[in-house]
């Protein structure tokens, strides 16, 4: 089976996205250490998203609250270094994930990360 270039654009298209949204969330701002993009909240990372031109886009993202859940999912894992034990899972970004539930992810990330009063000003979503 062979892959054309518009099915590997769709999961770049999704970093992407998740990049933009993350970005989006109040005093959130992308940082470059070690020649990748992350999110960052007054200077604390609540999201890696790799290189734009990797191969395999993916997402690390700390889950202290889904964690379970998160890596009950196919393709998603414990993040290396140590990271894992700290509730942070990554995952290589596919088609069939649904960006709602990233971008939940993402939350919970951000809210885990930010100074207790900005996170709480970032609305749970139902």
């Amino acid at each position: 089976m062979t892959t054309s270039l518009s099915d590997m654009a769709q999961p770049a298209q999704l970093r992407k996205r998740l990049l933009d949204y993350a970005v989006g969330l109040p005093e959130a701002r992308v940082d470059h250490p070690w020649g990748e993009d992350v999110a960052k909240v007054r200077g604390k990372i609540f999201a890696f998203f790799g290189t734009a031109d990797g191969d395999e886009p993916g997402m690390g993202v700390k889950l202290p609250e889904s964690n379970a859940l998160a890596l009950s999912q196919p393709g998603v894992t414990p993040t290396g270094y140590g990271l894992g034990k700290a509730g942070w899972v990554s995952m290589r970004l596919t088609d069939e994930m649904p960006f709602e539930m990233l971008r939940d992810w993402i939350d919970e990330s951000y809210r885990a990360v930010a100074p207790k009063k900005l996170g709480a000003s970032l609305q749970r979503r139902s």
